[in-house]
């Protein structure tokens, strides 16, 4: 019986060995080589300081920053560890709320979102990136009307023209891969780095 199963189990160790080790490990290595700045994490510095990754997004609250799509991540409540507490960008809790559309919780927080948007820019329409979060909770990006919608109050708090907020928002606008692949979009963390610079 030995005979027959030695195979088998010669087998799944050789396999387990080139598949569990040695290729993760060769790509891995691979990609350090080719892709270094993506293979530790896309990390954006600033004065030398790691400030943030271009694909995980951050809370900014300040009016004088472009804010990005609202999060729905959650981390445990350090008073109960059977309760979850929000903590908006938790890259080590991606996830959407799993809020459906007949959710009167869903229904209460966009409309609330929206009122305050509305009464920050009341000329112009809210874009819908800026009350829906994504489904990972982590999305770094939010569309070029959703930038352009905060211009007045971006501008408004720096003391700055509309027009130079409007040509930092254009100038940090990436269009779609290949000119055929994805939407537009401005990396929220990349277009306040800017602003910081242009309007010290």
């Amino acid at each position: 019986m030995l005979r027959e199963i030695r195979p088998a189990i010669v087998l799944l160790l050789v396999l387990t060995a080139i598949t569990g080790l040695a290729y993760p490990l060769a790509m891995t290595a691979i990609a350090g080589a080719i892709f270094p700045a993506q293979a530790q994490g896309s990390l954006i510095e600033k004065d030398g300081k790691v400030v943030g990754s271009a694909l995980i997004g951050q809370e900014f609250k300040d009016d004088k920053y472009f804010h990005g799509r609202p999060s729905a991540t959650v981390a445990p409540d350090p008073n109960d560890s059977t309760k979850t507490v929000p903590a908006p960008y938790n890259a080590a809790n991606s996830g959407g709320s799993n809020l459906g559309p007949t959710s009167k919780a869903l229904a209460d927080r966009l409309k609330e979102d929206v009122d305050k948007l509305r009464g920050e820019n009341p000329n112009a329409a809210v874009p819908v990136d800026l009350v829906t979060t994504s489904a990972s909770g982590l999305d770094p990006d939010i569309s070029p009307e959703a930038a352009q919608f905060q211009v007045p109050r971006v501008a408004k708090a720096r003391n700055v023209p509309e027009d130079q907020v409007k040509q930092l928002v254009a100038s940090n606008t990436q269009g779609r891969l290949l000119g055929l692949i994805g939407e537009p979009r401005v990396n929220v963390l990349a277009l306040n780095l800017a602003l910081d610079r242009a309007t010290k």
